[in-house]
């Protein structure tokens, strides 16, 4: 059997450097961070009382207010997303076939919010169990591609996929295989998370994974710097509309790029630690690398998942040394995550259109904040330190891993 070829026509990005796709570029090449002190509750008693929130954000200046109050706002913010990408695939809503559209989101957490509160109400209560009727509805981590599918109609394939921080990039591959194997002509793929929250940050705070450079959040996600500490909770969604090339193709859509292919792999070592030799992170590039009929040498730009953590960031550059050796140090790598903070389930998202906008653009972003090199990483790799630098890219990969070992990697390609 032949597979179709998967493009890429829409994208809508919603995260803490801008609220569009064009808003988020900007944020991007700008080298602008988006930590900052929390807004959505006191944080007097917490380790750390900053994160990545999205700014000058109001659900109800895209979504009606009966409807909002219905949704988590991991949900909200796929919402607006996923409209943005819509409208910039230019797709007909009203000619195209819906029963071969889908939705298949990424969410690491769900409705996190909404369980918090529902349970604190509860437990300043009387004991009576009265709980909001949109509770559960709202909770769900399958909700947010249900009420997309909802909204526009979209007959086809329709879940989530919940793999940690690989979430989203797991989504995204799942769509890449749907529209290959003929079983669908669009999917609305991507994902959302809105983990900023007591119970977010307290957990994260009680597992040693945040920073604490509470004297300067905007300073405190800095991949590859020796003077890390932990990651920064950002929020947000990434949408990106996949398509089978010849529909596309025959409708005179943009196509962004093509999706090449997409890997996945499990360290199966540890809940939350990375295997200190990356066998996983190996695995998993080797495996896109295969998936797309590629050689390590046709890679130019790595998004890596990079999160700015003591352990992480140095297994990955060592899984990229043993890949693709001495082409290594030829590529343009980067971690956007200096800047967006860490969106857990939507960080493959939102990476994927930075890798995507570079390639359109022929600039790679910026790693910001690094001050102090690493002895443990290898100084010849271009880390893309501090200021974006112009590069043709020809194809671009993106990485993402998550807790529980899963790992993730998609792989892109501009068209000639």
């Amino acid at each position: 059997m032949e597979l179709k070829r998967v493009v890429v026509t829409g994208l809508g990005a919603l995260t803490p450097i801008g609220n569009t796709k064009d808003e988020y570029w900007s944020g991007l090449i700008s080298g602008k961070s988006g930590a900052a002190p929390i807004t959505y509750f006191d944080t007097e008693k917490f380790k750390t009382n900053f994160a990545c929130e999205l700014k000058n954000f109001v659900a109800t200046d895209f979504i009606n207010r009966k409807d909002a109050r219905k949704m988590d706002r991991f949900t909200q913010y796929a919402m607006v997303a996923s409209d943005e990408a819509i409208a910039d695939s230019n797709l007909d809503l009203e000619t195209v076939n819906k029963l071969r559209v889908g939705v298949i989101w990424g969410a690491g957490i769900g409705g996190l919010e909404t369980f918090q509160n529902e349970v604190l109400n509860f437990a300043a209560g009387d004991g009576t169990p009265r709980f909001n009727p949109f509770f559960i509805p709202k909770m769900i981590a399958d909700i947010a591609p249900g009420n997309i599918s909802i909204k526009n109609g979209f007959m086809g394939p329709n879940y989530t996929t919940v793999s940690a921080c690989a979430s989203s990039a797991n989504a995204m591959i799942d769509a890449l295989n749907y529209i290959r194997l003929g079983h669908c002509d669009v999917i609305v793929t991507g994902g959302s998370e809105a983990a900023v929250t007591i119970a977010g940050m307290g957990g994260f705070n009680a597992m040693h994974a945040l920073s604490t450079r509470n004297e300067s959040p905007q300073t405190a996600s800095r991949p590859f710097d020796a003077t890390r500490d932990g990651f920064v909770l950002g929020e947000g969604a990434g949408a990106i509309i996949l398509e089978e090339y010849e529909h596309a193709k025959a409708r005179g859509a943009k196509i962004y790029a093509e999706v090449l292919g997409g890997g996945m792999s499990s360290d199966a070592y540890h809940m939350t630690a990375p295997h200190p030799e990356g066998i996983g992170v190996i695995a998993v590039m080797k495996n896109c690398l295969e998936n797309a009929g590629l050689k390590p040498e046709d890679v130019d730009h790595i998004n890596t998942h990079g999160t700015s953590t003591p352990l992480g960031d140095v297994a990955e550059l060592k899984a990229i040394k043993e890949v693709f050796g001495d082409h290594a140090k030829n590529i343009n790598i980067n971690s956007t995550k200096s800047m967006t903070g860490h969106l857990l389930g939507a960080a493959g998202a939102i990476e994927s259109i930075a890798a995507i906008l570079a390639m359109e653009n022929s600039l790679v972003p910026p790693t910001i904040n690094h001050t102090t090199v690493d002895e443990n990483i290898d100084q010849e790799l271009n880390l893309t330190l501090n200021t974006p630098q112009k590069r043709e890219i020809k194809v671009a990969m993106s990485n993402t891993f998550g807790f529980g070992g899963h790992n993730a990697c998609v792989l892109f390609k501009k068209l000639d």
